[in-house]
């Protein structure tokens, strides 16, 4: 029996139906070409597989950061005002406002629509390397728990110890990876998201029957061919784990 369904609209930006709730990760929905300048500039190559305006009505997005064009550019944050909650970082729910709310590290939130609950538990992320926080700003990844299976969504994370924590806390059933191995040519060989071998090490920890790879394509920073992914999947301890979803169909979970 299915316990939810998922759409993958690209990069980080996926659908989720839990029941009666709708809910929508890290909205990205401009169309390409795009381009976004900033210290570390960011081209879009590939536009999402549903626009903005052929998105249901949603009931809480989920937003690992604010301050990437990857992770929300203009028609996401159109989005977000139109959502019933977001669940952010504290310092991203201070410059959204609205019905944006930051949660810490292993706080909660129940959310109910209709005869549906889930909780939602935020958990550590860190943007790139250690010393660099200052610089790629806050982010934070999510749990939410629900009757009849448990979703982790790592937001752009590189692996560090603070994540074994989340195997300890929690049972996963499906686990949202943001890989890509995000390198800028201003930063040489320093990494700000995980790459196939530290997102296989991460499911390891985790400990998740099922791992869904998102944050690897459609932008310029995210090169690591999707076969790294399927390849560092193939050990023996990993089979039948990795899962790809196709742009736009709706999947069971």
């Amino acid at each position: 029996m299915s316990t939810g369904t998922a759409t993958y609209l690209g990069t980080a930006t996926v659908l989720l139906r839990i029941g009666d709730l709708t809910v929508l990760t890290d909205p990205a929905l401009d169309p390409a070409p795009a381009d976004y300048p900033g210290a570390r500039p960011l081209h879009r190559t590939a536009g999402p597989a549903l626009t903005a305006g052929e998105l249901p009505p949603i009931d809480l997005v989920l937003l690992s950061h604010d301050q990437h064009s990857d992770n929300l550019d203009v028609a996401g944050r159109e989005v977000l005002g139109r959502a019933g909650a977001v669940l952010t970082t504290p310092e991203a729910a201070a410059r959204l406002g609205g019905r944006a709310e930051g949660l810490a590290p292993w706080e909660s939130r129940k959310i109910t629509v209709g005869a549906t609950t889930v909780t939602v538990t935020a958990t550590p992320a860190r943007h790139g390397p250690e010393g660099t926080e200052h610089v790629t700003g806050p982010v934070t990844g999510f749990v939410v728990a629900y009757e009849g299976g448990t979703l982790y969504v790592s937001g752009d994370t590189v692996r560090h110890d603070a994540l074994a924590e989340i195997g300890d806390r929690f049972r996963i059933d499906t686990a949202f990876l943001h890989l890509g191995d995000a390198h800028f040519p201003s930063t040489g060989d320093r990494a700000f998201s995980m790459s196939a071998a530290e997102g296989a090490a991460l499911a390891r920890t985790l400990g998740a029957r099922t791992v869904i790879p998102l944050h690897f394509d459609s932008w310029d920073h995210l090169a690591e061919d999707p076969a790294r992914i399927t390849a560092a999947f193939a050990a023996p301890d990993l089979a039948g784990r990795l899962r790809w979803l196709r742009p736009g169909v709706v999947e069971d979970l």
